[in-house]
């Protein structure tokens, strides 16, 4: 009895492994495409002199009304290191 259980469980393991991999790339691929549309509709990506600092009170606040680039963890920054 405990060999065929075994059997039977394996194609269901198989089939659960699959599953978990299918819902992790369609998390990734989710994740990318929220980030993007981020990224592509922040008002940053449509100015000219994007490096440089805002000349007025109004332009900083046109500029950071959309959400910000993530930044790092505290842990992460105090050893010099980035986050991805």
């Amino acid at each position: 009895m405990t060999r065929r259980m075994t059997a039977l469980a394996r194609p269901t393991t198989g089939l659960a492994r699959i599953g978990r991999r299918v819902a992790s790339v369609l998390a990734e691929v989710n994740y990318a495409q929220r980030r993007w549309f981020t990224l592509m509709t922040t008002a940053d990506s449509y100015l000219i002199d994007r490096d440089h600092a805002p000349d007025s009170y109004a332009e900083f606040l046109f500029r950071t009304s959309s959400s910000l680039p993530h930044e790092p963890a505290a842990a992460d920054r105090a050893h010099g290191r980035r986050a991805a």
